[in-house]
């Protein structure tokens, strides 16, 4: 289940990608079958191990064109081991709400993309999140959880600080908001609720089997409630005074 847009947010064979805080690896998985050069960087060393896994079943599979390289790292987010504008492309995707210098991942993310090169955020859109934070407290109050909700406007105001160019925006995944309230009105580590287990099972059909009359309703349904908040932008090249 992809946040970005690919369609929004061009990928060429042989750029070079950063996904921070990869978690499960969905977005680095997809930057490795498009002919990317892929880092995918989380500090969690479980999860990392898993997505290494996966790369080298994907590599042995053929799943990744001539050319595509993939490596799986532990990392801060807040310290990235990369010199300065090393990658052409950096997607973060639902980490930013973890962090509380958020301003201090910006610049370090603005610090290895490359002048001309495209960043994806994605966050908890604010309308299903407050809706969250409202009706369960432990779906925030809990160690590594959500510690803020971004509006719209601040994110991207956040953004224009870091010296990034935001270019587009839009929301994703409104068949999961649904889920999560459901999630945190009966419980966020009771999954044996009937309503959410059966919301889970639709989830799980709809994504395996993507059949047209869903995603006919989450398009027109993502504007409205869609968990997902998510802003494109580019580090534009220096002026050339800037760079005497």
């Amino acid at each position: 289940m992809l946040t970005v847009d690919f369609s929004r947010f061009p990928l060429a064979p042989g750029d070079r990608v950063l996904d921070l805080g990869c978690g499960a690896g969905r977005h680095a998985f997809e930057c490795y079958r498009r002919g990317a050069q892929v880092v995918a960087l989380d500090q969690n060393g479980e999860e990392i191990r898993e997505v290494a896994k996966w790369f080298a079943a994907m590599k042995e599979a053929g799943e990744a064109p001539a050319g595509a390289t993939a490596t799986a790292m532990e990392g801060d987010a807040l310290g990235l081991p990369f010199p300065d504008e090393s990658f052409d492309v950096v997607i973060i995707s639902e980490v930013m709400e973890h962090i509380p210098d958020d301003k201090g991942v910006l610049a370090e993310m603005v610090r290895v993309l490359r002048p001309g090169g495209r960043i994806a955020v994605t966050v908890p859109r604010y309308g299903p999140e407050k809706i969250c934070w409202a009706l369960s407290d432990a779906y925030h109050e809990v160690e590594g959880g959500h510690i803020r909700i971004y509006r719209a406007d601040e994110l991207l105001a956040k953004m224009k600080q870091a010296g990034l160019r935001p270019y587009g925006t839009h929301h994703a995944h409104a068949l999961h908001s649904p889920y999560w309230w459901l999630k945190c009105a009966f419980g966020v580590d009771n999954d044996k609720a009937l309503p959410v287990k059966a919301y889970h099972k639709l989830l799980v059909w709809d994504i395996m089997k993507k059949p047209l009359a869903t995603r006919i309703a989450e398009q027109a349904l993502n504007p409205l409630i869609g968990k997902s908040f998510v802003a494109y932008a580019t580090k534009p090249h220096l002026p050339v005074d800037a760079a005497k």
